[in-house]
């Protein structure tokens, strides 16, 4: 059947439903016999009322509903359309009942309030009943379909009992999809969950067991030979614990995606997936104000700088998600551009999408692509973050974190774009790194314009990201296949770590939330040790701690035993958002930070150490590499706060 074909075919039956229903409700109002006078009213107000009915179903949106999917959302959505359509029926009647004595044409009009709030519970009962039916019809087809091909398939087809770990509101999605799912291979024998309310009970015909200390006993009593974690937001720690408890009794344990990866907020089951190292550091999420962030997106021209990194390209399909008019993707790698350029047009087949191939140290075609875009809001994203490259090529540093920033931010001003987000570093606290200084510099930078435009500047600094391109965990793993030695510099090296769709959205709500000139970080819990992390790997990995060997091999030029994520000089205040803090930075000298990039410019061909000596005029707090790792303090836990500077006379922007 054509989707025009089924659409008409619905309609026609809602018009049906709303006709009888209507009907019905004077038949009920009059036990059967209506007088005849009434009669002939009914007949003269029907079409009119059913008509008005129906418009109100479209208004709300309740014809685009999937007759196959119909669920609670959308039984709501049908009774606040059924009480819509019945006051203003009641409005109707109660006008033409004071207008029936100076025109008797209106009496006609005048039907019982009774029979009304009867075709209210009617109509209701029926577009919902109807669709509800469709449901249940379609879901026993399903079955008794796959049963059947069951039925001929060979053994292998058999389904896999499985215990399901969380009874909340995950794991009841995931029992009715299995119930409902036959042909997904799996069998949901039983709930595990530590709330001992819940023990006893039974949720969608799938009892639940015991507690996760019980969970190997529960799984050898039932014979169940697949564990599934159904929590979708759970501390990494608890996944860290089921985890072994699985491990002890010899079964490998699988996962529903977390929140963070439920872009569309709808749990998919066919993304079912092993264990992963982000499961194991996952935190509770930062709840966003989405509100907020459509504010500033959706209807809108967005930019993002970097489209094709790790960070960028996350950033275009989460701003995608917000319905932008237009989202533009800056990139000089093409083939990335090319990549994230076709999945966004098919993630977001409503938002125009254009790819711009460009290069953030060109001015003149940055520039271009301001001029042609006018874009509202920018996220700048594209900066050279390998602490040892950047060591080894400091002229190239500079040119693409502080000359590129530059640039960004200078057309942003130029132009009037309402809001820029610039992603920074860690590394930019206290640095010992040429990358982490000329992040520093590009954040002085940032807020030297914002202190003379009417764009709003915001700076997000980051910890580390989990698998962005030439990360800690993707070298780890390739280091793993290969079969070792897994090379660790420090058995001391911490970092802070977030997942890369957490990095995402913190920029968008940065971009909502900070006023100009802030530096905002989020709160990443506590420092991950590296040796921990590659332990971690191992074991997920399959191989065994005892094949893979791991190896220090001394930290590196530029490198620090712990980042930070604040100076000790920027202290935190408190806002209206739990989550976030302003810190008071030292009043800035905007003069000597156009000064000392102005300089910069001139030494960005010269030898390393000329570049160190221009780099710690700008930023100070720069510390120089000990040949030697030494003892650091070790990183607090980190807040999200923001760090808002105090200004002496502003540079105007280039």
């Amino acid at each position: 059947m054509s989707r025009r074909v089924a659409r008409l075919s619905q309609m026609v039956v809602d018009l049906l439903v709303l006709t009888f229903a209507f009907a019905l409700a004077f038949l009920i109002r009059f036990d059967w016999r209506p007088p005849a006078d009434m009669v002939g009213r009914i007949f003269l107000v029907l079409p009119y009322a059913v008509l008005f009915e129906y418009v109100v179903l479209r208004m709300l949106g309740v014809h685009r509903f999937s007759w196959r999917y119909v669920g609670l959302r959308e039984s709501v959505r049908i009774l606040i359309a059924a009480g819509l359509w019945s006051v203003g029926l009641v409005i109707a009647r109660l006008f033409f009942g004071e207008l029936q004595g100076q025109y008797p044409f209106f009496r006609h009009g005048v039907v019982p309030l009774g029979a009304l709030a009867m075709n209210f519970v009617l109509s209701f009962l029926g577009i919902t009943g109807v669709r509800a039916a469709r449901r249940v019809l379609g879901e026993r087809r399903d079955a008794s379909e796959t049963m059947r091909s069951n039925s001929i398939a060979p053994r292998s087809r058999t389904r896999v009992r499985t215990m399901l770990v969380g009874a909340g509101q995950a794991g009841f999605m995931v029992a009715r999809e299995l119930g409902a799912r036959p042909e997904l291979g799996l069998e949901a024998v039983g709930f595990i969950d530590d709330d001992e309310t819940k023990v006893g009970s039974v949720i969608h015909g799938v009892p639940v067991l015991g507690r996760t200390t019980d969970l190997a006993r529960l799984c050898q009593e039932h014979d169940a030979s697949d564990v599934l974690i159904t929590m979708a937001n759970v501390p990494g720690s608890a996944i860290r614990r089921i985890r072994r408890l699985c491990e002890e009794a010899g079964i490998t344990p699988k996962i529903i995606p977390g929140l963070y990866e439920i872009v569309g907020g709808d749990l998919n089951l066919t993304r079912i997936r092993d264990v992963a190292l982000e499961d194991l550091l996952r935190r509770e999420p930062v709840q966003l104000d989405e509100a907020s962030i459509a504010e500033y997106i959706s209807g809108r021209t967005a930019l993002v700088t970097g489209a094709g990194g790790s960070i960028g390209s996350e950033l275009c399909r989460q701003v995608a998600r917000f319905a932008p008019r237009q989202l533009v993707l800056v990139e000089q790698a093409e083939n990335a551009l090319f990549e994230i350029h076709r999945e966004l047009r098919a993630l977001a087949p409503d938002v125009e999408i254009v790819p711009c191939i460009a290069d953030v140290t060109d001015v003149e075609r940055i520039d271009g692509v301001f001029t042609r875009f006018r874009p509202d809001a920018v996220f700048h994203a594209a900066a050279h973050k390998h602490v040892p490259m950047m060591e080894a090529n400091p002229g190239e540093a500079i040119k693409n974190n502080v000359f590129g920033s530059k640039n960004v931010a200078d057309a942003a001003h130029r132009h009037g774009c309402d809001v820029l987000v610039m992603v920074s570093t860690d590394k930019a606290v206290n640095p010992t790194s040429i990358m982490g200084a000329t992040k520093r510099v590009a954040e002085l930078y940032v807020q030297s314009v914002a202190a003379r435009s009417e764009t709003r500047f915001v700076t997000v600094r980051f910890g580390n990201v989990l698998g962005s391109n030439g990360s800690v965990v993707p070298i780890f793993k390739q280091q793993i296949s290969r079969g070792g030695p897994v090379t660790v510099t420090h058995p001391d090296m911490q970092r802070y770590f977030m997942t890369i769709p957490e990095a995402s959205q913190l920029i968008l709500q940065a971009g909502s939330l900070g006023t100009s000139g802030d530096i905002m970080v989020l709160d990443m819990g506590e420092p991950v040790k590296i040796v921990d992390l590659a332990r971690d790997l191992i074991s997920l990995s399959g191989v065994g701690g005892e094949g893979v060997e791991i190896e220090f091999t001394g930290v590196r030029p530029g490198e620090k035993l712990f980042e930070e994520l604040a100076t000790d000089a920027e202290h935190a205040e408190k806002t209206r958002h739990p989550k976030i803090f302003v810190g008071r930075t030292p009043r800035l000298d905007l003069d000597r930070v156009r000064r000392g990039v102005e300089h910069l410019e001139r030494v960005s061909t010269a030898d390393r150490n000329s570049v160190r000596d221009a780099l710690r005029e700008l930023v100070p707090e720069m510390q120089q590499p000990a040949d030697e790792p030494t003892e650091a303090k070790p990183a607090t836990k980190a807040r999200l706060f923001v760090a808002r500077a105090t200004h002496g006379p502003a540079a105007e922007p280039a």
